[in-house]
């Protein structure tokens, strides 16, 4: 049953962020110096049900954890593996609605069979694909989603930041976006608006969230990012995002920091264009890392990057999507992640300039990403990554690596053991509760809204 916990537990913790991560030391210095992050002041006692407000939620590499994502890896063939990698848009209001979408794109007329031929890692709901029409329909869509992939349990996700970007408006509780969260300063809050984001996703049968938002908007003129920012302050951001990361995991949903190396200072958007951000390794240690290594030390599942170009971190004019050494280099090496690498959409422009939709797909997983969100051409992508590993292009030790940090993902969030099966029932009584209400009415009367 899903529950949803009072404020005399987590919403009562007080979080308080360190500095930079080890990896980038002191603000100001250069991304290669190395200092310890203090120690984060202890919070009052959690429920039992939860893990204490100063730790990271369990990240599933336990050694149960581990035999088990090991047991499902040897049973896979390359074309499951490839397929884990992918997270597709899905058309339609249930699992065997037909849709034309479907038919051109993916050859089949129904999300369930497109599971059944492509047996991929994830899936996004959106409005705009028939996925968003009721409660009770997206737990049937979501439910029969799941019942199309009964060896691997999908990752079924959305894009809900609340405020400006929230996918599943006007459905769930209407909850302020993250600037006026920011304006509050009060991190509990930010926590507090995470959990009922979580709550709710998961009474639907969403397992992730696209959120939160780690940009530093340090550009008035920013025309993507701007409100679905806490601020323009690094270390508040970076104190926020850590809150919401906890917040998620609260829920029992996994969370994104997202638009890695840093969307906030840019006058382009990546929809439409590809936008260029000339930080030097110092200033992008000082004012886009500080968000990410916090969300990381709070134990974040996923990082989406960011299809933006930062050539004084890497020369050669790709976005940081298809960058070994801003993905690989500077996210896993530099700030010791080893989560999932979401890209962002793969339909977007800022990805698309330079090389075909297969090669970005195959750029991307060398570049260090582990899940391929949003393909254009779907068909040709997932055939793109097999010939490159058949042909030796991208090593099976490579590909297994990405498989094996979606699998923990999953496994960490409780999907391997069984496909999780949502309630109508359940779902109509958590979302829009008159608890969930009073939290979006707290954070706006603290924000002097």
């Amino acid at each position: 049953m899903i529950r949803f916990t009072g404020t005399a537990s987590r919403f009562g913790a007080v979080l308080v962020a360190g500095s930079l991560a080890t990896a980038c030391g002191t603000a100001g210095g250069s991304a290669g110096g190395r200092t310890s992050a203090p120690a984060e002041r202890p919070a009052p006692a959690p429920s039992t049900s939860s893990p204490p407000a100063s730790e990271p939620a369990p990240t599933g590499t336990s050694t149960g954890t581990t035999s088990e994502v090991d047991r499902v890896l040897a049973d896979m063939s390359l074309s499951d593996k490839v397929g884990q990698l992918f997270m597709p848009v899905l058309y339609g209001a249930s699992a065997d609605a037909s849709s034309g979408e479907n038919q051109s794109r993916y050859g089949v007329a129904t999300p369930a069979k497109a599971i059944k031929k492509y047996r991929p890692g994830g899936v996004i709901v959106f409005p705009w694909a028939g996925n968003v029409k009721s409660v009770g329909q997206i737990v049937g869509l979501t439910n029969g989603m799941q019942q199309a992939s009964p060896e691997i349990p999908l990752l079924v996700a959305a894009d809900q930041e609340n405020g400006t970007v929230s996918r599943l408006a006007p459905l769930v509780t209407k909850l302020p976006a993250a600037a006026v969260i920011g304006k509050t300063g009060d991190p509990r809050l930010a926590r507090q608006a995470a959990e009922v984001t979580g709550t709710e996703l998961r009474a639907l049968g969403i397992n992730l969230d696209f959120a939160p938002v780690a940009d530093v908007n340090i550009n008035p003129r920013n025309p993507v990012i701007g409100p679905r920012s806490y601020g323009n302050d690094p270390q508040k951001v970076s104190r926020m995002v850590a809150a919401a990361v906890r917040g998620f995991h609260d829920a029992g949903v996994a969370s994104t920091a997202k638009h890695f190396p840093g969307h906030g200072d840019t006058n382009v958007d990546s929809h439409s264009g590809l936008p260029v951000i000339a930080h030097t390794r110092s200033q992008w240690a000082k004012l886009d890392a500080p968000p990410f290594a916090a969300a990381i030390k709070a134990g974040v599942d996923a990082v989406m990057s960011a299809h933006v170009v930062m050539p004084k971190l890497d020369s050669s004019g790709d976005p940081s999507t298809l960058s070994p050494k801003i993905l690989t280099g500077l996210l896993r090496e530099r700030l010791g992640f080893d989560g999932v690498v979401s890209t962002d959409a793969l339909d977007m422009a800022g990805v698309r300039k330079k090389y075909g939709d297969g090669e970005v797909a195959v750029r991307a997983v060398l570049a260090g990403a582990d899940l391929l969100l949003m393909p254009p051409d779907l068909p040709e992508a997932h055939a793109a990554v097999i010939k490159a590993v058949k042909s030796g292009r991208i090593s099976q030790e490579r590909l297994d690596q990405s498989v094996r940090r979606l699998l923990t993902l999953k496994a960490a969030r409780g999907l391997l053991e069984s496909a999780p099966r949502a309630d109508a029932a359940e779902a109509a009584r958590v979302i829009g509760s008159a608890e969930h209400r009073r939290v979006a009415q707290r954070i706006e009367q603290r924000a002097g809204g």
